[in-house]
């Protein structure tokens, strides 16, 4: 008597699955005619003529950047850090409220709860450019208008990730000092912050790397920084400086990176 393998018959739930899936690859594809369709691309002007001669008579221009304009490109990018660190840290602090106020194992009011969400949301609804061209006609054409747009713009982001920390923090620490009979600032100092303060701090740093990017277009719309630079740049036509002017942000990016990266994995 000969042992034959045993075959199972095909699942029907496999076969819903190769269906659920194809349909959701037709879906997609519909969805991207659709796009590409509804913003009119003028396909023929961008594969013109006249458009592959200003690529090529452009393009090569980035890769010989302007080296002696490097002081002053590198001042504006000082500059560009400073907006990028003063609006963060700004964001850090303020954010540490609202996040508290979003909390659920904090505060038990469900309508604040719900206030500060939306504060939060609301304030992620405006990039950073935006709250920029809002603040320099407000206060005017420099810095401060820069330090007002990240310092905004990165609070909603940092407040719907602090709050994320504390509502996954151990509340039996929490229990433990309240029967001890520790007050509300015993609690807040021993039992609270360090369980958030080590990822805070990590969240603060990751959304520093943000705003060093977001403050290099921000002087675009007159807000300070590198992005002054390549406006004037643009405007001149000068493609040799643009281009000594994006491998600084490329060099200066890439560095903060590593920097932030490195603090990051030692905090957490």
């Amino acid at each position: 008597m000969t042992n034959q393998p045993l075959t199972l018959p095909e699942k029907p739930k496999s076969k819903l699955k190769l269906v659920k899936r194809i349909i959701a690859l037709i879906a997609i594809v519909l969805i991207y005619i659709w796009t590409f369709s509804s913003i009119s691309i003028r396909w023929e002007t961008i594969f013109s003529e006249r458009t592959l001669e200003n690529i090529d008579r452009i393009i090569p221009r980035f890769f010989q950047p302007a080296f002696e304009e490097t002081g002053s490109i590198l001042e504006m990018m000082f500059e560009t850090i400073f907006i990028a660190y003063t609006g963060s840290l700004a964001a850090a602090v303020i954010a540490v409220p609202l996040a508290f106020l979003c909390a659920s194992n904090m505060v038990k009011n469900k309508f604040l709860n719900t206030i500060g969400m939306w504060i939060l949301g609301a304030v992620r609804a405006f990039p950073e450019i935006v709250l920029a061209i809002i603040f320099v006609a407000a206060v005017g054409p420099n810095p401060f208008a820069g330090v007002l747009a990240i310092a905004i713009g990165s609070t909603g982001m940092l407040g719907k990730l602090y709050s994320e920390v504390i509502e996954s923090i151990d509340m039996n620490v929490i229990e433990t000092l309240e029967a001890s009979g520790a007050n509300k600032m015993q609690i807040l100092f021993y039992g609270i912050m360090p369980q958030v303060l080590p990822e805070f701090l990590s969240y603060a740093i990751y959304r520093f790397e943000i705003d060093v990017r977001a403050s290099s277009v921000l002087g675009i719309v007159g807000a300070g920084g590198i992005g002054t630079l390549i406006t004037f740049a643009y405007m001149n036509r000068n493609w040799e400086e643009v281009g000594m002017i994006l491998l600084v942000i490329i060099i200066t990016v890439t560095i903060i990176d590593q920097i932030s990266g490195f603090i990051r994995k030692r905090l957490v």
